[in-house]
């Protein structure tokens, strides 16, 4: 069911994506070479627990997980794409690092992601990672009221398609309010003017996600993490954007 948020609402989603932007931003200054995904994942979990906030993946078990996730971060690294799940390894130089977040404060949810090089950064992988950027940039820009679903996807697209990338369509965007996960669906790519309207009080997560070749995934042995069926690297970028009569607010924009 798609739900609508009124304006008293949307302001109490605030604290929620502010203080996901602010554990993206702080893991952002902490990984580096040398650290663990592990480290990441408690420096996360630290920052809920002073925040008084919850975590929206530690029980997260949908069809696709193998088991409750169990840890507050998603962290894939250089051919993991979505759904990294922590493990005991340590960040190399060169590695293309993404990190996906959401919490709930208050009972609202915020949900977020963002890719980086940790050290030497490869041209192509930069590229990569603007490319995510700038197609959420894209699908945000027409995050109008009176546009549509598809609108959103297509501007996606286009940004992929320019950048000679293929789309997966099996994970995309998704409606976000009291849980982490709601209506509607947000395709990566999609037609102009089709799919569900966007209206005031709409919510949504907008997470284009690319990989540098192909666009054919599997699931790791761990039964979460995705990878490129061809090893190449992945990078991904998220926020969560409300629709309002006077356009898209970003809730999770970090400074």
């Amino acid at each position: 069911m798609i739900e609508l948020r009124t304006p008293a609402e949307i302001e109490r989603m605030r604290p929620a994506g502010r203080f996901v932007a602010d554990v993206l931003t702080a893991l952002r200054e902490a990984a580096d070479v040398g650290v663990n995904l592990l480290d990441l994942d408690r420096l996360a979990a630290s920052m809920i627990a002073e925040q008084g906030a919850t975590s929206c993946y530690v029980d997260y078990h949908p069809s696709f997980g193998a088991s409750p996730f169990g840890k507050v971060l998603c962290t894939s690294v250089n051919d993991a794409v979505l759904h990294g799940l922590p493990h005991d390894y340590v960040l190399r130089d060169g590695d293309l690092l993404s990190v996906d977040f959401a919490a709930s404060v208050d009972g609202w949810v915020a949900d977020s992601a963002t890719s980086l090089v940790v050290g030497t950064a490869a041209p192509a992988d930069l590229a990569l990672i603007d490319a995510t950027e700038r197609a959420l940039a894209a699908a945000i820009a027409v995050a109008q009221p009176g546009r549509t679903v598809g609108d959103i996807g297509h501007a996606i697209g286009q940004v992929a398609r320019q950048a000679g990338l293929q789309i997966n369509m099996q994970f995309g965007g998704h409606g976000v309010g009291r849980t982490m996960h709601g209506d509607p669906h947000v395709a990566n790519d999609g037609t102009p003017g089709r799919g569900y309207p966007l209206r005031p009080g709409l919510v949504i997560a907008i997470e284009p996600w690319f990989l540098a070749s192909g666009d054919e995934i599997y699931t790791d042995a761990d039964g979460w993490t995705l990878r490129s069926a061809d090893g190449s690297r992945g990078a991904h970028s998220e926020h969560t954007v409300a629709i309002t009569p006077d356009g898209p607010v970003v809730l999770t924009a970090r400074d």
